[in-house]
């Protein structure tokens, strides 16, 4: 059979498999499986649109929270209805251009998105033309000035006092769907002539200025795409919280994205997604430790904090043997997978011999 036909084939085949999951999922699971499971995916999208920057571009960015957080306010600000919004704003009036509208949710997360792409492209002109550590700070830096600019427009995004009863809107079928069509984008995008002009610009941007290719336009284009998808998730994150203010925005969120990334691997969009699983489910696992265990006649009692403590433990190890994340460079595919088993039953079969 063609390669290819192959291969869409068992895509098809993966999707349909996802979609019995879903299915599944919301039927049988409870509520607070299938909110870890709603995460797993948002961070999923939140770490390759961390990757398209950070790892397939080479640019050290820092700002993911402030792009997370323009998207979660602009939708949340267009879903809620004209009585939820007066109940919020309380203390000083919403500002009458946002006060009657409330859009469809898809309508509005990609707003959120476009709005958090706008931010990017004014941050962007800038910021870029800065390298390395130079740029992580100045990106951070501005990431904190969007969030302190949110906690003082009190007419627009209610300050300090957050948003509250936001529409939650997010269930299985919205981010596991959101996270399948960002992991097609950003394979088109990665394997498109724009794409190779990222990589070429990661791997040496001397050589890649001498071959033509605009370092400022194209960093810029990563920066904005990037930030539309961050943008999104935070939208997606909002509606799944039903309650958002400015300190869910702070740096520890930028963190937990970044560890995605280097987690899974530098420039992997697929290692995003697998270390997105197991950074999100493992944390939810391990709260356990927090709490007091029974082993029979045993009693433990809990120490706050030790999930983290083990998990980092763990994290340090993995990056110990793999350090260049799980999957390094490279991408997960049903080519890569023939190949890995190919070689398994071939060495068997020469050493049963």
């Amino acid at each position: 059979m063609n390669p290819k036909k192959r291969n869409m084939m068992l895509n098809l085949a993966a999707i349909l498999v996802l979609i019995l999951f879903l299915v599944y999922a919301n039927r049988n699971l409870g509520s607070y499986n299938i909110r870890v499971l709603n995460l797993c995916a948002i961070y999923a999208i939140l770490g390759m649109s961390l990757n398209l920057i950070n790892g397939i571009t080479g640019l050290f960015s820092l700002g993911h929270a402030g792009f997370m957080a323009v998207g979660a306010y602009a939708t949340a600000l267009l879903t809620m209805p004209p009585a939820v919004k007066e109940q919020n704003f309380f203390l000083e009036p919403i500002v009458p251009i946002l006060a009657n509208i409330t859009l469809p949710f898809p309508v509005a997360i990609t707003i959120g998105g476009f709005f958090a792409a706008f931010v990017a492209f004014i941050i962007g002109a800038p910021v870029l033309r800065l390298r390395g550590d130079y740029l992580a700070i100045a990106t951070l830096g501005f990431s904190e000035i969007i969030r302190i600019v949110i906690t003082n427009t009190q007419s627009i995004t209610n300050g300090a006092l957050g948003l509250k009863s936001i529409p939650g809107t997010t269930n299985l079928w919205w981010s596991y769907g959101i996270a399948l069509l960002t992991l097609y984008l950003m394979f088109a995008i990665v394997n498109s002539s724009y794409g190779k002009a990222f990589k070429s610009i990661r791997e040496d941007e001397i050589a890649a200025e001498s071959m033509g290719i605009s370092l400022f336009k194209h960093k810029v284009l990563a920066f904005v795409i990037g930030a539309f998808f961050a943008g999104v998730g935070g939208g997606l994150l909002a509606s799944l919280q039903g309650a958002i203010n400015p300190l869910m925005f702070r740096f520890i969120l930028t963190f937990n994205v970044v560890l995605v990334v280097v987690l899974g691997g530098m420039g992997s969009m697929t290692g995003s997604v697998i270390s997105a699983f197991i950074v999100t489910s493992g944390l939810e696992t391990l709260r356990v430790l927090d709490e007091a265990i029974n082993i029979g006649p045993i009693q433990m009692a809990g120490i706050p904090g030790l999930r983290m403590v083990v998990f980092s433990t763990m994290l340090m190890i993995v990056v110990i043997f793999f350090q260049r994340g799980l999957m390094g460079t490279n991408e997960l595919s049903w080519n890569r997978l023939f190949q890995f088993f190919e070689k398994r039953f071939s060495k068997k079969g020469v050493s049963s011999k």
